[in-house]
């Protein structure tokens, strides 16, 4: 959600000049030895812009779900990064941003913004935060319930195969099915804890504080100087969280697969991680559209760049299965033998959570009770 840069790179080491073809009296064979302008274009906007040129190894027996599932049972694949976005979480209930229609950007008419995106505008907020509190209320974590995708996230983690989660999601879907510290990057931050907006301050809060203040309608504000309080979501204009930047730069080069699901691969710096693995490491893509593929300019130049590749004749690593993030899921699920498994771990886990709901919703219900009886007695006391 964010539109902050990535840190700034290194600045790439200055090319040294083509090599000149040596002067031959008896036959011009030098010229083709020499490499030609356009070769050298290449290689000159290869380096400065960090772009690939070539393929690397084909690791995949074929380009298809079934060619990315027997390359994880096969024992090579140990380290898979998950890349997700909103689109694992619309099965929930929860919109996505930017479907035309059911998206939450097309959508937001009776908050009286000056566009869409201003509900998450750091600047608007500090002036107007109760668009974002009375949305945030309508999508506050703990009403709803982790998808079947969110799910096989898990079994990759207790399979021993998950490298780390990537999220865009401010849901903590992610924290219910068990994903946490080390296996997760909450790149877009999360409604987990909040602080004070204050520099000076920036005193923190946790769920409990923030869900309370969202739902009693309150506009939250810090308890110690005053000033708004807001979930630690990223927000355009905010930097993202300094570990997304430190974590991705050891994660990606160490990937053996990338699996990219339910995301549009629109919002930067995030979008960029699919360019981050190797050029051996097979990239597979669960969503409604092909998105994420290389640029065309690019291409015609001859180096692919860092984007996808999905239909072209040097296609040689990316996968894209069009279809909702759940049923690619079971697909996938099905070819390695764990959909049974899968659906088991759904019905189980949806079970205890509607079984806490029952209990908290009960023990709610008698703490008003308790509170409204209190309350009468206090009346006939005066």
């Amino acid at each position: 959600m964010s539109d902050a840069q990535e840190p700034p790179k290194s600045k790439v080491d200055e090319e040294e000049d083509p090599p000149q073809a040596e002067e031959d009296s008896e036959d011009d064979s030098s010229e083709e030895e020499a490499p030609g302008e356009m070769d050298f274009l290449r290689n000159l906007f290869s380096s400065a812009l960090g772009l690939g040129s070539g393929s690397g190894e084909k690791v995949l027996d074929e380009l298809t779900l079934d060619g990315v599932a027997k390359y994880m049972l096969s024992g090579k694949c140990k380290n898979i990064i998950c890349m997700v976005g909103a689109g694992i979480s619309t099965s929930a209930g929860i919109p996505d941003f930017r479907s035309p229609e059911t998206g939450l950007y097309a959508n937001l008419q009776k908050y009286n913004l000056p566009y869409p995106e201003a509900i998450f505008q750091i600047d608007y907020f500090k002036q107007h935060p109760e668009p974002f509190f009375a949305l945030a209320k309508e999508l506050y974590p703990g009403q709803f319930k982790p998808t079947i995708c969110h799910y096989f996230m898990k079994l990759l983690k207790d399979k021993g195969l998950l490298k780390r989660c990537y999220t865009q999601n401010i849901d903590t879907l992610e924290r219910v099915v068990g994903l946490e510290g080390d296996d997760l990057i909450e790149a877009h931050g999360t409604f987990y804890t909040s602080h004070c907006v204050s520099s000076r301050c920036r005193k923190q809060y946790n769920l409990d504080w923030m869900k309370e203040k969202i739902f009693s309608d309150d506009i939250p504000k810090c308890d110690k100087c005053s000033n708004l309080v807001k979930p630690d979501i990223v927000f355009f204009g905010e930097s993202l969280p300094v570990r997304f930047f430190t974590t991705m730069k050891m994660d990606f080069p160490r990937c053996d697969l990338l699996i990219v699901m339910g995301t549009s691969l629109q919002v930067q710096p995030f979008a960029s991680l699919v360019s981050k693995v190797s050029r051996n490491c097979p990239r597979l893509l669960i969503n409604m559209e092909k998105t994420g593929q290389a640029d065309p300019m690019l291409g015609m130049l001859g180096f692919g760049g860092g984007g996808m590749d999905f239909d072209s004749d040097k296609a040689y690593r990316d996968v894209a299965h069009v279809s909702t993030c759940d049923e690619g899921c079971l697909a996938l699920a099905d070819l390695l033998g764990w959909k049974a498994e899968l659906e088991e771990l759904v019905k189980k886990e949806h079970a205890r959570i509607d079984s806490e709901d029952k209990t908290n919703k009960a023990s709610e219900c008698k703490g008003a009770g308790a509170k409204a009886s209190a309350a009468q007695e206090t009346n006939k006391e005066e």
